[in-house]
């Protein structure tokens, strides 16, 4: 693993401190035009030293890179796409070597000293990590880090360094910079953190970018504001941009050439229309077969401003649903509001929820990071109280219940976890997980347990000897499955999966969700399935809800809502939803611009 200096280094900081005022001069040549090649790659093999014998990362890579010009690389967890760039830069693991050429502007990176590499970092290539809360250092300001970028590689006077940080700040369009100048990155938004590493990244107008990741845990919205800024961008500093992903609807809107890996190797390499309209090898036909298309559900996608009425008053109608059903959630004008803590004012997050799910149905609860949702579904299974209302679970009153209705509760209800990673025991072999709700609620042991152990691994396509190994030996998907099997062991008449898919590759997605549509058959739970994929939540879903800032906006049958959203926030969140089609979300783009402004007139 690298260290947060030498991240810090490539992000756009060096090693020298703030006070450091070392001129550093440009080491691999002048300015550069638009077409003029930035990089060449040639026979790139990164190979790490792994029980005593090379493990092959990156294998015999080759490609170009011109100014002004973007280069998708694509491809599982895995693959070699993220290793085979931090090579370039000189961040590969101890363990890690790297062979072959790549030259930057006519000068070798391969095998270049540590002390040049860090002249290199940040002043002709910079990169933007997938997380910046990780590569951003939690204890100095956001404004003092992009200064200490700029002093450790320009002789700058500290008050010029702050006004250029400012400037930086303002290009990245980050709101009221004198004031965020001074906030540490747990105090900004992810999109907020997610620019100022942008900005970091632009200070010392590298002529290579890397982008790893950019967008993977923002939401559509904040996603299709941070690829807005980088198109842009890249025709005001005019550097070349290596853009490392799984999305390839964030492929389609930004690339012009594109290198599908696969186990190490480049299968296929080309321009970006070559690659979505005549895609030649079955792995690169697999990988778009697997992207889940917004609208594929009916017939066609979202239509336009001007047969759409543009409203932000939209009535939330009341199910009634068959009086003779119990539903499996009911939410009656619910409020949840975190209580004052310390200094912190007491907060509502959520207000005036009316909300139905019956047995068997799924029902799609989507919107941004902070409105609301996950609140909600934390709510539905009683770890978040409510100030107000009424929220019944299969019959059962949470608005009063004591801790002993409670633990009968909690047999009705399962949640998945947006990230299996961190809510799984890392001291416990994951079949002692999955176990642990027979255990505590159906006092299960032995062979029994172990009987029901094996059943529910079947269940979720996981082999039985999987179940001695712990969760930091699986892999994301695994992991998932592994969410999916505990939240499922007590056959749960209701079931929260709070983004059960956000962080996983496109084919490891549309497996999961197979598997999910699949056991939601056999098992016939109802589920409140909360993600900001707007795609993944068609596939799966009958009913829609749409939260904005702590409110039910618009709530309707799947189909009405993808194709006839009626409040201006639907509106919005359905065209920055990126699809797999250059051409397409061109068009996406124009309509998503032109919604804005329709908002900026009505308001």
């Amino acid at each position: 693993m690298s260290t947060s200096a030498e991240q810090a280094g490539a992000a756009g900081g060096g090693r020298g401190g703030f006070g450091s005022a070392v001129k550093l001069s440009r080491s691999t040549g002048g300015e550069v035009a638009k077409g003029d090649t930035i990089l060449d790659v040639t026979d790139l093999c990164v190979n790490f030293w792994v029980n005593d014998e090379w493990f092959v990362a990156a294998d015999h890579v080759d490609y170009t890179l011109h100014a002004g010009e973007v280069l998708a690389i694509v491809g599982e967890s895995g693959s070699g796409k993220t290793q085979s760039s931090m090579s370039l830069i000189g961040l590969l693991p101890p363990n890690g070597r790297a062979t072959g050429s790549a030259k930057l502007k006519g000068v070798e990176l391969v095998g270049m000293s540590q002390s040049r590499m860090r002249e290199v970092r940040g002043n002709e290539i910079s990169v933007i990590f997938q997380e910046p809360m990780t590569a951003l250092n939690p204890v100095y300001t956001v404004g003092f880090q992009i200064v200490e970028t700029l002093r450790t590689h320009f002789l700058m006077a500290p008050t010029a360094a702050k006004e250029r940080a400012l400037e930086l700040m303002r290009l990245v369009e980050i709101p009221d910079p004198e004031s965020s100048f001074y906030k540490f990155p747990h105090q900004l938004s992810g999109g907020q953190r997610q620019r100022i590493m942008i900005a970091q990244a632009l200070a010392c107008d590298p002529k290579l970018l890397i982008a790893d990741e950019p967008t993977t845990a923002l939401d559509v919205t904040v996603q299709a504001e941070i690829l807005k800024l980088m198109r842009e961008l890249r025709e005001r500093v005019n550097a070349g941009i290596i853009l490392i992903t799984h999305d390839m609807g964030v492929v389609a809107d930004m690339a012009d050439t594109i290198i599908v890996m696969k186990d190490g190797r480049v299968v296929e390499h080309g321009t970006s229309d070559q690659i979505f309209h005549h895609p030649q090898h079955p792995y690169t036909q697999a990988l778009l077969a697997a992207v889940p298309h917004l609208g594929t559900a009916s017939d066609d996608v979202t239509g336009h401003p001007a047969t759409l009425v543009a409203r932000d008053d939209v009535p939330v109608p009341a199910r009634d649903g068959d009086p003779n059903v119990t539903p499996a959630l009911l939410l009656d004008d619910v409020e949840i509001t975190y209580p004052k803590q310390g200094r912190r004012p007491a907060f509502t997050a959520a207000r005036h929820i009316n909300l139905r799910v019956d047995p068997g149905e799924v029902v799609g609860l989507v919107g941004e990071s902070g409105s609301g949702k996950t609140t909600i579904g934390r709510a539905s299974v009683a770890l978040l109280p409510i100030s107000g209302g009424r929220l019944s679970v299969a019959g059962v009153d949470l608005s009063g219940a004591t801790r002993a209705d409670l633990k009968n509760f909690r047999r009705q209800v399962g949640i998945v976890f947006q990230d299996p990673g961190s809510s799984l025991n890392p001291r416990l072999p994951v079949g002692e997980s999955i176990g642990e709700p027979l255990l505590l609620h159906e006092g299960l042991k032995g062979a029994e347990i172990s009987k029901r152990v094996e059943g529910l691994l079947d269940s979720v396509e996981l082999p039985r000897s999987m179940r001695n190994r712990y969760p930091h030996e699986l892999s994301g998907g695994q992991r998932q499955r592994i969410g999916i099997a505990r939240a499922l062991a007590l056959n749960p008449k209701l079931l929260i999966a709070d983004e059960p898919t956000s962080a996983l590759d496109v084919s490891v997605q549309a497996r999961v969700l197979d598997l999910f549509r699949d056991l939601q058959t056999e098992h016939g739970f109802a589920c409140l399935f909360i993600s900001h994929d707007l795609a993944v939540v068609e596939q799966v879903s009958s009913q829609i809800a749409v939260m904005h800032m702590g409110s039910l906006v618009e709530v309707g049958p799947t189909e009405d809502i993808v194709q006839r959203p009626q409040h201006l926030y639907t509106q919005r969140l359905l065209s920055a939803v990126p699809v797999p089609d250059p051409d397409q979300q061109r068009e996406r783009r124009e309509l998503r611009d032109s919604i804005i402004e329709q908002e900026h007139i009505v308001s």
